[in-house]
C-alpha cells in the first residue's frame, strides 16, 4: 500500500500496549487514542504506580488497563503482549546526563528492553509495533543516543526473525519534544522570573516538535509501515538563543558551557542513510539497504538527493516567535 492512501484506523477495535504509558508521550497518546480512535483496550505498563494511580482517577475509562511492570523483566513483558495486536514503545531512560552516569542501567532499560520487547511482540503474534527513537541517535555523542541507535537496530532487524508469524516492526526518529519532561521549556518559564537564563551555547540549534504532533506521526506511522522502516517528520529548527529571546526578551542570557555528551547542531538523517531515504510529503522513510525488494516496492521511488543534509543548523524552515507561542498555547504546562 503507498503510503498516503487512505486506510482504516490502525488502532480500531485493537488491543494496544503502550510501554512508558505514564510518561510524557505516553500520556498524551492514551489521551489521543481515547478521544479521537475505538480502541478496544490499551494497555499502560509502566513501573510508576502512582502514575497509574492518578491516571486511572484522571481518565475513569473502562478501555484502560494498568500493568506494573518494567521492559528490563522479560517475563513480565511477555505476559502484558499476549493478546495485543499493536504496541507503542515509549519506556526509555532518557536524561543525556542521567545516562553517563548511570550507563549499566541505560543499557538495561533501552538496548536489553528493547530486545525483550521484540522477541515478545513475536513470539505473542503482535501485529504491528512501533519504537520511539531520537534524533540523538544519529551519529551519537553520549550513551543515550549510543543506546536508542542500538534499539533502533533492534526493532529494524527484529523483521528478520518474525517469520510467518507476521509481526511489523518500525522506529518513529524525532526531535525535541516540547513539553515533554526536561524540555528546556519548563527552564526557561521557572527562570524568567528571575530575569536571567541559563544557555548552554549560543551557536546551539534543535529540532522541535509538539506532544500532539509526536502522536499522530507515530499514528500515521502505524498506519502506513509495512515493517523495517524509520519515519522521520519534517520539523522545524530553532536557535536556542532565539528561544530564549522570545520567552523572555528582557531577560539576561547567561551562556553556561555546553555539557558533557550534547552537540551544537541535531542530525535526523545521516549521510549514510540518505542514498535508502524517500521523502513522502510531509514526512521520510528510512529503509535498510538490505531490506526486501517487497517492502520497497511499497513505497514511491522519490529518493533524496545525494547532498540532502537535514541538520537543525541548516534547515530548510526556522520556527518563528509567533509559531514558538502557538505551539506552547497548545501544551498542558503546569
Amino acid at each position: 500500500m503507498v503510503p498516503g492512501t487512505k486506510l482504516a484506523d490502525p488502532v480500531e477495535n485493537k488491543v494496544v500496549l503502550i510501554t512508558g504509558g505514564t510518561g510524557s508521550f505516553g500520556s498524551a497518546m492514551v489521551r489521543h487514542l481515547l478521544a479521537h480512535h475505538r480502541p478496544k483496550t490499551i494497555r499502560i505498563f509502566s513501573r510508576d504506580e502512582l502514575k497509574q494511580f492518578h491516571m486511572r482517577n484522571q481518565l475513569q475509562d473502562d478501555r484502560l488497563r494498568f500493568f506494573i511492570g518494567d521492559v528490563r523483566d522479560k517475563d513480565r513483558v511477555r505476559r502484558a503482549c499476549e493478546g495485543v495486536d499493536i504496541m507503542i514503545h515509549a519506556a526509555a531512560l532518557k536524561q543525556v546526563q542521567a545516562c553517563e552516569y548511570n550507563p549499566f542501567e541505560a543499557i538495561k532499560t533501552n538496548i536489553i528492553g528493547s530486545v525483550n520487547l521484540v522477541d515478545a511482540a513475536i513470539d505473542c503474534g503482535v501485529k504491528k509495533a512501533v519504537a520511539l527513537s531520537t534524533d540523538k541517535a544519529v551519529s551519537p555523542v553520549n550513551l543515550y543516543g549510543a543506546t536508542k541507535l542500538c534499539a533502533e537496530k533492534v526493532f529494524i532487524h527484529g523483521n528478520s526473525y518474525t517469520g510467518q508469524r507476521g509481526t511489523k516492526l518500525a522506529c518513529c526518529r524525532y526531535g525535541n519534544v516540547i513539553g515533554s519532561r526536561g524540555s528546556v521549556i519548563p527552564l526557561f518559564l521557572k527562570q524568567r522570573a528571575e530575569g536571567r537564563l541559563t544557555i548552554t551555547d549560543r551557536r546551539m540549534t534543535r529540532f522541535w516538535i509538539t506532544l500532539d504532533q509526536a502522536v499522530r506521526f507515530v499514528i500515521q506511522g502505524l498506519r502506513t509501515m509495512v515493517g523495517g522502516e524509520i519515519f522521520v517528520p519534517q520539523l522545524p529548527s530553532m536557535r536556542i538563543v532565539d528561544l530564549a529571546r522570545a520567552m523572555a526578551p528582557k531577560a539576561e542570557l547567561v551562556e553556561i558551557g555546553i555539557r558533557p555528551g550534547e552537540k551544537i547542531h541535531e542530525t535526523l538523517i545521516m549521510e549514510e542513510e540518505v542514498r535508502t531515504t524517500y521523502r513522502h510529503k510531509d514526512f521520510f522513510i528510512i529503509l535498510p539497504e538490505w531490506f526486501s525488494t517487497e517492502v520497497k516496492r511499497s513505497y514511491p521511488k522519490k529518493k533524496l538527493p545525494e547532498d540532502f543534509v537535514y541538520n537543525s543548523g541548516q534547515g530548510e524552515h526556522w520556527v518563528s516567535e509567533a509559531d514558538l507561542h502557538a505551539m506552547i498555547r497548545e501544551e498542558p504546562w503546569k
